[in-house]
């Protein structure tokens, strides 16, 4: 590995923290402070993945040597040409601008050139304090650091842009962590990620510059260095988007608007990318969003199990602000923060007129790769978006899975083929397969909120709206809890048979829709032919296997114990998302034993309570539906 070449441009171009000592502190007047990896005790390889290796010209003999690896991985020793430096950036975090806020668990290592002349930025996550760490240590932990090694990697096989992750290295040294913020505080193992990328730039990086905030009474460390920041844009543009630096030059406004729209398309391509997989971030703040739109900082995320278009997969955010449908508005409120941001070189009139194109963008993004998954190859139809909507809703309205019901999809033949009504067959009975059953949909339409405090925050809701936000509640949840009391009541008394009488006439109906949509598909040449084009694109569109959380709890939990082999199973399968047999069933044994893991609370006989049973660590086969218990898995 000292073959390596590096080139660290950003901190040749951008002001480095004069102050050597590593201390909390607010940095003035800078970009990065110099820092170095604090040594851990015995750093072990838990996994690594040798394709994004690649990008950093790590090569196959270097691979084969896991103990250079993980004292390398770990911040134990550097190579030449390193030069550890964590970043300063600022954030509104969950719409509050929070001032100063810096890599307190990552640091810059350096710039890469590869063999192919591309610029890769690499970092580590959990190496030790920064000046940006405020009260925290600066480390990560074994559960945290698995995660995200694996959905790093899991989404860039999915084809959606996103940071990448080199090595996954834990050691013998531990940290305190109060998991669920309830007083039961546990050891855990500090371990370091590495992470890759173009640049880990984002938009927050751009708010140091911040004047004072009129709601948090807060400002960027380095209001008013208006030089410093045209310093960051130019070197943002220069680096990361050359073709425009080289059509505008020295045409500045016209340069940072061509800059602007294309961070906005970016995003906004993105975030509609997120939408078709089912992929929650759950920390959508200015903070963690990249400025050259990719997917960045991988904390308690969530693939969909049962599609729920209000699902929350981080479960710090009481009031619903990231679910899963507010991340397309809340991408775009982030941007126009960035437009705030960069306002003293690109008008904000403007910046907000570019800032409309960001519906746009996300729309064809979403209508294109939609009708993919639908396999509507051939024409696009205004009425394709009411088609859609009628799936996601059935999803909705029974419970289904999400990514198992997109792949059904591709069990339904073209109209005249020789297989069709077989393959009406096959699909009706594969979907109802994929709802959820009579116990799991009363779990989940079950209000997590007790008789009085809910007569307490309905009277707030009439009253006193500010001080129901400072509980963490909008008039739009408390809704949503009304709608969930007036479902249980409905659901009272349903069984597992009459829910799939129901599930039945459901489906059915959205495929007479469905149907009739795929005979305008057909044309007059081979229709078997255009039959198996047709699901071959599905098949390409609709994975077979996402990340789920319960997936990689099981992973997690024999990680704790010493025992990488699933981590290492489970990346392996991740790396193949759209091929390999589609096996729907699964037998699962009856829940016998409590999961002692991160992501678990206790056992009860409270089911209100989320809590992971045994029964989410029995599954191997990666393409099945999740096993009910796994709704009450929860990540913070």
């Amino acid at each position: 590995m000292e073959g390596i070449k590096f080139d660290n441009l950003a901190l040749r171009t951008l002001p480095i923290d004069p102050v050597e000592e590593n201390y909390v502190r607010s940095v003035s007047g800078a970009c990065f402070s110099k820092v170095k990896p604090t040594p851990v005790k015995k750093p072990k390889l838990v996994a690594y993945s040798a394709d994004a290796l690649k990008l950093i010209d790590v090569d196959e003999d270097a691979l084969k040597e896991e103990k250079q690896l993980a004292q390398v991985f770990s911040g134990n020793v550097l190579l030449p040409g390193m030069d550890p430096a964590a970043h300063c950036y600022c954030g509104h975090q969950f719409g509050y601008f929070s001032g100063q806020l810096g890599d307190g668990a990552t640091m810059y290592l350096g710039e890469v050139i590869n063999k192919n002349n591309e610029r890769w930025e690499l970092q580590f996550k959990g190496a030790g304090k920064t000046p940006y760490s405020r009260t925290a240590d600066g480390r990560k932990v074994l559960r945290s650091s698995i995660r995200e090694f694996l959905c790093s990697e899991a989404m860039y096989y999915l084809g959606i842009p996103t940071t990448r992750a080199g090595t996954c290295v834990t050691s013998d040294d531990y940290v305190i962590r109060d998991i669920f913020y309830d007083g039961n505080a546990k050891q855990e193992r500090c371990t370091i990620i590495t992470r890759i990328a173009q640049t880990f730039i984002r938009f927050g990086s751009f708010e140091i510059f911040k004047t004072l905030d009129p709601m948090t009474g807060r400002k960027g460390p380095s209001f008013g260095r208006n030089d410093i920041l045209k310093t960051l844009l130019n070197y943002v543009v220069s680096t990361f988007y050359p073709e425009i630096e080289s059509k505008y030059g020295s045409d500045d406004e016209n340069k940072y608007a061509a800059f602007f729209e294309e961070v906005v398309k970016r995003t906004a391509s993105l975030v509609a990318q997120w939408q078709c997989v089912g992929w929650c971030h759950g920390v959508l703040n200015t903070d963690n969003m990249s400025i050259v739109g990719v997917t960045i900082d991988y904390g308690p995320y969530g693939f969909m199990d049962r599609y729920d278009p209000g699902f929350i997969c981080n479960g710090s955010d009481d009031s619903g602000r990231y679910s899963y449908k507010q991340q397309p508005p809340i991408c775009k409120w982030n941007c126009g923060k960035l437009a705030e941001a960069i306002a003293p070189f690109l008008p904000i009139q403007r910046s907000r007129e570019i800032l409309t194109k960001f519906d746009e963008e996300y729309e064809r993004v979403y209508m294109n790769k939609m009708r993919q998954k639908f396999g509507l190859i051939r024409k696009q139809l205004e009425s394709d978006k009411e088609l859609f909507d009628t799936f996601l809703n059935t999803m909705e309205n029974t419970g289904a899975d999400f990514t198992n019901s997109f792949r059904a999809l591709s069990l339904i033949h073209l109209p005249n083929t020789k297989d069709f009504d077989q393959s009406i067959q096959l699909f009706t009975s594969t979907i109802l397969d994929q709802c959820c059953d009579a116990e799991e949909w009363k779990f989940v339409n079950k209000s997590a909120i007790d008789e009085r405090t809910y007569e307490l925050l309905k009277s707030l809701a009439g009253t006193n709206r500010a001080l129901l936000s400072q509980f963490g509640f909008s008039p739009e949840l408390l809704e949503n809890e009304n709608l969930k009391r007036e479902k249980a009541k409905e659901l009272a008394n349903m069984t597992n048979e009459s829910k799939r009488i129901d599930d039945e006439k459901a489906w059915r109906k959205f495929l007479d829709m469905y149907i009739e949509r795929l005979k305008i598909e057909l044309v007059k040449d081979d229709v078997e032919k255009s039959n198996s084009e047709r699901i071959k694109i599905m098949k390409q569109n609709n994975p077979r296997m996402v990340l789920r959380n319960y997936l990689a709890q099981r992973a997690i939990e024999q990680a704790e114990q010493g025992d990488y082999s699933e981590v290492r199973k489970l990346f392996e399968e991740l790396k193949h998302p759209y091929t390999g047999g589609d096996r729907d069933t699964i037998q699962l044994a009856k829940p016998d034993e409590t999961a002692t893991g991160a992501e678990a609370l206790p056992s009860t006989t409270d089911t209100t309570q989320k809590h992971a049973t045994g029964a989410c660590l029995k599954p191997t086969i990666y393409e099945s539906k999740a096993p009910s218990s796994a709704c009450r898995i929860r990540v913070t």
